[in-house]
């Protein structure tokens, strides 16, 4: 049997596993246990306890439930509504007014919290009513707080980072500091989408009454502090190398311990709520990683990942052929999972066919993080939609075409990234190894 039926029989089981509601991680290691059944003589019990124990902890991802906990600690505190009011003094006189907002109160909170959907629900919360409030169309408003609630997956610190990090083996900080500038390219993209709507159709943005004065503005932006203050504790310290991702995990949630404390609406059941959440989800993503260690110690046995990626060499698909057929299976793959089991699942297979092409796996780890972006406002699972519907109560299919600007906005970052990999590798490579 080749190589690549064998592989289309597997995804076909896993496939088969998902739809009858089984957990992610349990469906991989099924997957991983009867290909390393069935597709190779090595001892199936023995190898799925040595890579389930030896997989059981790792220094690197201890950052994750960190970064986890610290975005549920600024999840229940007032520092989104100290956003709201520190920005929009600033941005109530450009091209779109107050939906800029949206976008860099995302951008902002994507960078404290590493989460999308946390990202989407923060922003959502504290946005949606005032700009409904005010006039604001309900299409841009829910498309700007979709697509731009993306940034979580890839503004640092990023917990899909951390997961592709310790999947391939990559520097978790090089990553970091690799998605900075391909982060600000998305605000820059969005905000010019809003600008440019609103300078086609002035009459569906409200005018602003609310004038203030240069002084006013200082003001309004000492609320911006803290979180600045936050962002560049965790981020500053890891791009300095004074604290690696993990030490400066440990600073941020401290950091955001405090900020939340001293904004008076964080108490003791506050703290472990955000406690018991980041628990269950970091046991809930480690134990996908474990799965997926499984997957990638029984594809390494099966010799499948190897050969599948010479069958493909021999269509001799240029790297370009090979990006644009991997986006388009990323897209469709993200229609059905979340965006950490897209990357667990696929990074055993995928990254030798992109070693193999030349791409730089750390280039590759921000493209794909991209295109997962898009899967999450992409029916039917894309968790931003999910959450964005749970705030407003308007109908799935409603948000996903406001967000459907976003998706193709997201679709020319990854293109602009491919024509100039530099915005990715540039702050790397200048921080050195």
């Amino acid at each position: 049997m080749s190589d690549p039926m064998v592989f289309a029989i597997l995804l076909g089981l896993l496939l088969l596993l998902l739809a009858a509601g089984v957990w992610v991680a349990v469906a991989l290691i099924i997957m991983a246990f009867v290909a390393i059944a069935a597709f190779s003589n090595a001892p199936e019990g023995l190898v799925l306890a040595t890579t389930l124990w030896g997989h059981s902890y790792s220094w690197q991802l201890a950052a994750l439930p960190l970064f986890i906990f610290m975005g549920e600690i600024l999840l229940r505190s007032k520092l989104s509504e100290d956003m709201f009011s520190g920005l929009a003094p600033w941005l109530g006189r450009l091209p779109g007014r107050l939906l800029h907002v949206n976008i860099l109160g995302c951008a902002i909170f994507a960078a404290v919290s590493g989460s999308s959907a946390a990202t989407a629900a923060t922003i959502g919360r504290m946005s949606v009513p005032e700009l409904k409030r005010r006039g604001y169309p309900e299409k841009l408003i829910l498309g700007t707080l979709a697509g731009s609630a993306t940034l979580g997956l890839l503004i640092p610190p990023s917990i899909i980072l951390i997961v592709y990090g310790v999947a391939t083996e990559q520097s978790i900080a090089r990553l970091f500091v690799a998605g900075i500038l391909p982060g600000i390219m998305l605000v820059l993209l969005f905000a010019g989408y809003v600008a440019f709507v609103a300078w086609r159709n002035p009459a569906s943005i409200p005018d602003d009454d609310m004038r203030y004065t240069f002084m006013e503005k200082l003001r309004a932006s000492r609320r911006l502090i803290p979180v600045l203050l936050l962002i560049g504790g965790v981020i500053g310290s890891i791009y300095t190398g004074v604290a690696s991702p993990t030490d400066a995990a440990a600073i941020g949630v401290l950091l955001a311990t405090i900020l939340a404390v001293l904004s008076g609406n964080f108490g003791t059941k506050a703290f472990m709520e955000a406690l018991m959440s980041a628990t269950r989800t970091s046991a809930m993503i480690a134990f996908i990683l474990l799965g997926a260690a499984f997957l990638s110690i029984s594809m390494g046995f099966t010799g499948i990942p190897r050969n599948l990626a010479a069958w493909i060499a021999t269509f001799e698909l240029s790297p370009y052929a090979l990006l644009a057929v991997l986006t388009v299976f990323f897209v469709i793959l993200g229609c059905f999972l979340d965006g950490i089991s897209v990357v667990v699942l696929t990074t055993s297979i995928i990254l030798p066919m992109v070693e193999a092409a030349g791409i730089d796996p750390l280039w590759f780890g921000i493209y794909l993080v991209l295109v997962v972006e898009m899967s999450q406002i992409t029916p039917p699972v894309g968790f931003n939609l999910f959450v964005i519907q749970g705030l407003t109560g308007v109908n799935i299919l409603r948000v996903a075409m406001a967000a459907l600007p976003f998706f193709f906005l997201l679709l020319f970052g990854a293109l602009i990234i491919t024509v100039f990999p530099e915005i990715v590798t540039y702050l790397p490579n200048a921080m050195g190894n």
